[in-house]
């Protein structure tokens, strides 16, 4: 299993840690910052620096076949270099930054918009470029009052924070889930909660702004009715 730093500390761009394996598929490592793919948002990029000053360029973060396992996937073209690693190998794991940041400002975002809009969600994609977000209704969305309860929790300032619960306390609160798609992971014991205060709570294992002052200028640049009971609201940064 890799420890997952970023569960606890989103703001981290950097550990030290050690090669566990590698292969075909990419780097496992004993820990990272590094975000994998899932529940909708981007796996993060950046680099495995090696003691020696090389450098291995991450084009992608997966989650691994195994429960717990993380992937980190090389850049193509560093099959040399890929070759020189083997188990315990030592290397500085660093993300990039800034693309990290706009994941978390769009991530947290979208859960500003789930507040505004309550009806289940069928459909999320949150990337550096934009968020996405799927809702299942047929009612049609004022993309103007949409902005303007964005720009107002926004400006509020609510502390954003995490915890845990076990899966049982999920399970006796089904009305937590919001997602239609994307289900909270079960079987490890516990679940992760995200709680923008006073406004939203919902399982969520992303990450996301310390508050949503931190989001800065988000506004809504399309609505698409996608189907009779799909209405689609893509997010930008302004």
């Amino acid at each position: 299993m890799t420890e997952e730093l970023f569960r606890d500390d989103a703001t981290l761009h950097a550990c030290e840690a050690r090669v566990l394996a590698w292969d075909a598929a990419g780097v496992q490592l004993d820990r990272t910052v590094f975000y994998p793919h899932g529940g909708g948002q981007a796996g993060d990029r950046g680099e495995l620096q090696l003691a020696d000053g090389r450098v291995l360029a991450i084009a992608d973060t997966r989650k691994g076949a195994l429960p717990g396992s993380i992937v980190h996937l090389p850049a193509p073209g560093q099959d040399t270099l890929l070759a020189t690693l083997g188990p315990g190998t030592p290397v500085r794991a660093v993300i990039d930054a800034e693309r990290r940041r706009r994941h978390m400002r769009f991530h947290t975002a979208t859960h500003l918009l789930c507040a505004l809009l309550p009806h289940p969600v069928d459909g999320c994609s949150i990337t550096a470029e934009y968020a996405r977000l799927d809702f299942h209704t047929a009612e049609a969305f004022d993309k103007e009052a949409l902005n303007a309860g964005l720009a107002r929790l926004v400006a509020e300032s609510h502390p954003v924070r995490h915890r845990w619960i076990s899966d049982a306390e999920l399970d006796a609160n089904p009305g937590l889930v919001r997602s239609m798609s994307v289900q909270p992971p079960r079987g490890s014991g516990r679940v992760r909660l995200l709680e923008i205060e006073g406004v939203d709570l919902q399982p969520c294992g992303g990450t996301h702004v310390a508050n949503t002052a931190e989001i800065g200028a988000v506004v809504v640049t399309k609505i698409e009715k996608k189907s009779a009971l799909t209405r689609r609201v893509v997010l930008g940064l302004a």
